[in-house]
């Protein structure tokens, strides 16, 4: 790991630790409350288990928070470093309250190679797993032991079990856990579309938190053997994690599902132009003519300047209207504000994106306006409320 400042920078998400090879590790503000929850749960567990240690089990269950921490790292160090090895772009490591995440470009991705940067994660989790338990045999074991060697005894048992249960658990066939890119790149491969198998991928992830929820709470409380507060509230936190991020999921790829269906053409509401130079006695004998169209300003040069305000132009007084300009009647469209109707798809959203407007004007490829694009309508179609 490296990072060019000798200590952690602070950014809005969290702490940023360092860096590998470019990628930014940021501790999330959201990790000290998983690592408080450790401590306060696992703390008085020890301090009953070992009478010895006092106000120090405290700090050993703290010792178990960091041990999570480092797994987690090094799986998604794992995830980041074989991305790169493929020229995907990384764009950083998040440790957080969920345990992690990498972010990267996935627009070199083919079924193949996302599932070998998924499963990169668990794998090195069974490596350090491995790794731990060659230590656990070189430790000393049996009641002569100190107490600080059972420390160190009973936390390398923990880091084995935690990485087992972390590459276990990541390999469980649903998003946002790194098996559900096992669903994904079947589905990607059998329909050749990476957002189906995106769906997939999220309904498998909601049915396994139907699954945990029923396996862990359900059948023993059913069982009569009620789970206790601590069970079922980091049972509760882990299903409400995993159903949100497979939700996330489904609606991130029904959007991109959704996006080369959306166009200019077939979005727009029909519209007339008319010069920013003409009055609103102008205006008003143009309605009258095209009475639900919107009125579209343009400039000398052709180029759309402004939108015609409905109520500012029917509430201007009778005898002023022939005196009174166009402007005057109209909101003023950045420049820009208007695109082909032949415009679709994922380009065409992310010009509109990058626009201050909240309507945009349609032209036709002589550039004669045809019609008046609103932001909530280009909204509604790419989520599909």
């Amino acid at each position: 790991m490296s990072g060019t400042a000798p200590q952690a920078r602070t950014r809005r998400e969290g702490f940023v630790l360092g860096s590998v090879r470019g990628t930014p590790i940021i501790l999330a503000n959201s990790w000290f409350l998983i690592a408080a929850i450790t401590v306060l749960i696992f703390g008085p567990q020890l301090q009953s288990s070992y009478s010895g240690l006092g106000a120090g089990a405290y700090l050993v269950a703290f010792a178990y928070a960091l041990l999570l921490l480092f797994s987690v790292f090094i799986h998604e160090l794992a995830h980041a470093l074989t991305a790169k090895m493929y020229g995907w772009t990384t764009h950083k490591i998040v440790l957080n309250l969920w345990g992690g995440h990498t972010e990267f470009d996935f627009t070199k991705a083919t079924p193949g190679r996302a599932l070998v940067v998924a499963f990169a994660g668990p794998l090195a989790n069974f490596v350090l797993a491995g790794l731990g338990y060659l230590v656990l045999l070189a430790l000393p074991d049996g009641p002569s032991m100190t107490l600080v060697a059972a420390m160190g005894y009973l936390l390398t048992q923990i880091f084995i079990w935690a990485n087992l249960l972390i590459g276990v658990f990541n390999v469980l066939p649903g998003s946002p856990l790194d098996g559900g890119r096992l669903v994904e790149s079947i589905v990607w491969k059998a329909t050749g579309s990476q957002e189906k198998g995106t769906v997939a991928a999220g309904w498998a992830g909601r049915v396994i938190v139907v699954l945990i929820v029923i396996g862990a709470l359900v059948v023993p409380y059913l069982q009569g053997n009620q789970p206790s507060l601590s069970t079922t509230f980091i049972f509760i936190l882990l299903a409400g994690f995993l159903w949100m991020g497979a939700s996330a999921s489904i609606r991130g790829a029904g959007i991109r599902l959704r996006l080369p269906g959306i166009s200019a053409a077939s979005l727009a509401a029909p519209a007339v132009s008319a010069s920013v130079e003409c009055s609103v006695a102008q205006l008003w004998s143009l309605r009258a003519r095209y009475p639900s169209e919107a009125i579209v300003l343009c400039a000398p040069d052709g180029r759309p300047t402004a939108v015609v305000d409905e109520h500012a132009l029917a509430n201007v007084p009778p005898h002023a209207a022939a005196h009174t300009p166009a402007n005057a009647v109209a909101r003023t469209l950045s420049a820009g504000a208007y695109v082909p109707d032949t415009a679709s798809g994922p380009d065409f959203v992310e010009y509109l994106s990058k626009l201050p407007d909240t309507e945009y004007v349609v032209v036709d490829p002589q550039g004669r306006v045809t019609g008046l694009l609103s932001q909530a309508k280009v909204v509604a179609a790419i989520t599909g409320k």
